[in-house]
């Protein structure tokens, strides 16, 4: 069996094989196939697509390649949510704190930033101290203790998935539903969850753009987990413009500790416990969003993060001094070109630009600046004045400014009549 033969033929729009997907994604972990064979076997799947079929054989091996977590020695019911990628999607912060709340317990593990949205694993590692790569044994401790924890993608944890995920990044192959599903669901598989909710994206954020193509995505992802024996269920949401107002690494964290304090912004929030109330009710537990809410204004969600920061290493401390976590002094401001009322947001441009800053990677070897970011002042409905801030952004001395700020000019559609944002929350999928 060769790689040229499967590229070949992928390349020509026939079905790979069990086989031949299991034969790729050793040959890949194992180092036998170099990245310039993946990423052209990547691009033939972007363009011709793979089936249901061919897709499960892909997350299957993708989980299989390396290590597959037992939770069974944490006692209680396991849970996991995932984002299909957002700008100043900081969802996960608030959630796990919110839903543990309630006799579940999560054992996550998250990944970095992907194209043009942000990682949950760069942006909790902005916290001083913060340690993501733990042993099984303090894993399952702080699981125990907390009742949640988030690590990253390990050598030993879907290596696969590690490695194509950052040649995706970098070859402009994010967007392809099977790839998408595949590297999703490898890792909740591999993380043992028995119940996950995934919250998919929509809009010009997401790597979705359309309602149908998320349906899609969603659809297929809860396939593969209920073939593979866990409960699943999917909730739509709106990344037409993006969740809350920040976008960058420490930024994020701050808005969700503002968020856990019940003082964030309404639709980060509204998302948040929605996305509570449905993985709950998945596992069988049936609570209103006024309980859920009632974790935030009891502070008692608040002192869960808080515990989680200590547990990994970090500095709980920055829940009352967000001077303690990383933020650039240098801003600059982009400002309206006209009066009136925005209209619409290209939330992808905004994203980007929050990557030329260094908030994100144009390449998978480059580090990420925790300090920088984008404050969005102005969202879609919002009235605005000519030479008023839409957005604040955060910048250092590697900074591409004038790029960003083309980016963000461009990214803003102002109109003389007032626009009605989209409903963050679109639909579930059960």
């Amino acid at each position: 069996m060769r790689m040229y033969d499967i590229i070949k033929r992928k390349r020509d729009g026939f079905e790979l094989t069990e086989e031949e997907i299991q034969f790729v994604v050793n040959g890949y972990v194992s180092g036998a196939i170099p990245d310039y064979q993946m990423a052209a076997l990547l691009m033939a799947i972007f363009f011709k697509g793979m089936n249901q079929r061919e897709t499960f054989d892909l997350t299957m091996s993708m989980a299989r390649s390396g290590e597959m977590i037992d939770l069974s020695p944490i006692e209680g019911i396991k849970v996991d949510k995932h984002s299909t990628g957002g700008v100043g999607d900081k969802t996960t912060f608030v959630v796990l704190p919110l839903v543990t709340g309630f006799d579940v317990k999560s054992a996550k593990m998250s990944g970095r930033g992907l194209g043009h949205t942000g990682g949950t694993i760069d942006k909790i590692e902005s916290v001083p101290g913060m340690r993501t790569e733990l042993s099984q044994d303090e894993f399952f401790e702080i699981v125990r203790k907390v009742g949640f924890a988030i690590i990253s993608q390990t050598g030993n944890l879907v290596p696969a998935d590690k490695k194509i995920y950052a040649l995706r990044d970098t070859t402009a192959t994010v967007d392809n539903i099977s790839l998408i599903a595949s590297s999703i669901v490898s890792k909740k598989l591999a993380a043992g969850a028995d119940a996950i909710i995934f919250d998919v994206k929509v809009g010009s954020g997401a790597f979705l753009k359309s309602v149908d193509e998320a349906k899609q995505l969603a659809k297929l992802m809860i396939e593969i987990l209920r073939k593979s024996g866990k409960l699943a269920r999917a909730v739509l949401s709106d990344m037409s413009q993006p969740l809350g107002k920040m976008v960058g690494n420490s930024l994020e964290v701050i808005e969700a500790i503002e968020t856990l304090k019940g003082k964030g912004p309404s639709d980060l929030t509204k998302l948040c416990v929605h996305i509570s109330r449905k993985l709950l009710d998945l596992v069988g537990i049936v609570v209103s969003e006024e309980e859920i809410y009632k974790e935030i204004s009891s502070g008692k969600a608040l002192e869960r993060f808080a515990r989680f920061l200590e547990a990994q290493g970090g500095n709980p401390k920055v829940i009352e001094d967000y001077s303690l976590l990383p933020a650039s002094e240098k801003i600059v401001e982009v400002k309206a070109s006209r009066s009136g009322y925005v209209s619409a947001i290209d939330t992808e441009a905004v994203g980007v630009a929050s990557v030329v800053l260094g908030a994100g990677r144009s390449k998978k070897e480059d580090s990420i600046d925790p300090r920088v970011g984008i404050e969005v002042l102005k969202k879609v409905g919002d009235s605005v004045h000519l030479n008023e801030p839409l957005v604040r952004m955060y910048v250092s001395e590697k900074s591409d400014v004038q790029l960003a700020i083309r980016l963000i000019t461009h990214a803003y559609t102002i109109s003389d009549e007032i626009a009605k944002p989209r409903e963050i929350i679109i639909e579930v999928i059960e």
